[in-house]
């Protein structure tokens, strides 16, 4: 038997503070590997940006798009470019349920060029591409709202006005950390093009471009901006990564505050288990004292409420984590991808958050019982004696 054995066995003096302490860190634990997975999923779009995969825009906002015909004049003028394709955001409505969000795109026959992360069978694409209704769609989105192929799908247009009729031809698929949202409906612009409203006809949202030597990528987005510097509607270009780092700029403060929040929940947990530590030091300040009379040295008294903290915390950490799976990846996360994948396409717990969350536990424990073990190996013996807790 040794000194952290008997520490150890301290913890189980209390059961019922033991293990509403042991919860109330779990509780604790899992706040906060769910928090860091929620950053870790809304960078995985950055983390696993393509390297050769560029962005054209309105150089004034997202939000105004760019005239068609800039399509022609990336492909015919710019040097270095594999593909060029191009989206226009529709913004339609799913009418068995309106407030069901997800990406649906009026894009150019080419735009899986564009995307080899999604995954069409040769075949399919080439019926869409002969059906002018036709659309392809993730398979996230077509299990969440039961389609399939050859299904007929009416949206209710908000931004182009109408009910617009399509023909589910095929369903792709990608893999779980791209940052290809697998929740997107895909149809031709042609169609949406000429149903829309005159004013808004022969325009597109943003042009997508892969290049041939993703190390030229920055001077083909220079390229692409120099080309229409003198039209009366600019471009901004820039890789896939710094897209979207320039839509995360728009909630980094959010991002900030969860990240802040996140370790200020692992720091209350070390308050309420200094607490804990503290109210069993004073109940038994009597037995230390008795422990000192034997030949006990401060040290051993010490030794034995940081190895009580450092258990306790530990089998917090543990049970934390082991809830943390089935609840943030398996439950929380899998709703997540289902139904707000063009946010959390990959929700998965890191392996190294749930070792930060024990660590961090852990050493966070031994942190508070610092001051009550400090505090117990300084008191005189004849002054533990005569305590009352």
């Amino acid at each position: 038997m040794t000194l952290w054995s008997v520490a150890a066995k301290n913890t189980l003096r209390n059961k019922f503070r033991t293990t509403m302490t042991v919860l109330g860190g779990a509780v604790a634990v899992i706040a906060f590997i769910m928090l860091r997975t929620v950053l870790d999923a809304w960078n995985v779009g950055v983390e696993y940006a393509a390297k050769d995969r560029l962005g054209t825009r309105n150089k004034i906002s997202f939000v105004i798009p760019l005239p068609k015909h800039y399509i022609d004049d990336v492909r015919n003028d710019i040097k270095g470019i594999k593909s060029a394709s191009y989206c226009d955001w529709f913004g339609a409505k799913w009418p068995k349920d309106p407030n069901e969000f997800f990406a649906n795109l009026a894009c150019s026959d080419n735009i899986f060029e564009s995307y080899p992360e999604m995954k069409v069978d040769p075949a399919v694409l080439e019926r869409w591409k002969a059906d002018k209704k036709g659309a392809i769609v993730g398979d996230v989105l077509a299990k969440k709202l039961g389609m399939h192929v050859g299904d007929k799908v009416v949206l209710t247009g908000s931004i182009y006005p109408g009910d617009w009729e399509f023909t589910v031809d095929g369903i792709y698929t990608a893999p779980a950390q791209s940052p290809v949202d697998r929740s997107t409906f895909f149809f031709h612009w042609d169609y949406k093009n000429e149903g829309a409203p005159a004013q808004m006809k022969n325009l597109i949202g943003w042009i997508v471009t892969r290049v041939d030597d993703p190390s030229q990528s920055a001077a083909v987005s220079a390229s692409i901006d120099k080309l229409f510097d003198d039209r009366d509607m600019q471009t901004a270009t820039m890789s896939e990564r710094a897209m979207n780092n320039s839509f995360l700029g728009g909630i980094s403060s959010i991002l900030d505050a969860l990240n802040i929040v996140s370790v200020i929940i692992l720091v209350i947990m070390m308050l309420i288990l200094g607490n804990t530590i503290a109210m069993a030091v004073r109940e038994r300040t009597t037995e230390y004292g008795v422990l000192r009379a034997l030949g006990f040295e401060p040290g051993h008294i010490r030794a034995f409420i940081v190895g009580e903290a450092i258990t306790t915390s530990l089998l917090a950490g543990l049970v934390g984590v082991g809830l943390a799976y089935p609840f943030v990846q398996m439950g929380m996360g899998k709703w997540l991808e289902e139904n707000m994948g063009q946010f959390f396409p990959y929700f998965r717990v890191n392996p190294m958050t749930a070792l930060l969350a024990l660590v961090l536990t852990v050493l966070l424990g031994a942190v508070a019982s610092l001051l009550p073990a400090v505090r117990a190996g300084k008191m005189e013996v004849t002054e533990a004696l005569r305590r009352i807790a």
